[in-house]
């Protein structure tokens, strides 16, 4: 059996370090909604410097909204499910 030789990043290093005892499943769902947190109010902030940097508007978020940007998936590609 080939096993994938993928390094571990500098976070997952990072936080096998500091649990490296075990946790309670409460303390983990904690710990998930806190990093989810985390993640999600970094990638809001990137948002909002876009937002300003473009001197986007109210109406301009409105007309991304009613936007169609996805392309149709070839029928062929989705029946035998090759390489979504």
């Amino acid at each position: 059996m080939e096993m994938l030789q993928t390094p571990l990043t500098n976070l997952q290093l990072e936080l096998l370090k500091v649990f490296a005892r075990p946790v309670s499943e409460q303390d983990l769902l904690e710990i998930r909604q806190m990093l989810a947190r985390f993640f999600a109010e970094k990638a809001m902030n990137l948002v909002d410097e876009v937002w300003e940097m473009n001197n986007w508007t109210a109406e301009d978020t409105e007309r991304l909204l009613q936007e169609h940007r996805r392309k149709p998936v070839p029928s062929e590609r989705i029946s035998g499910y090759p390489n979504l």
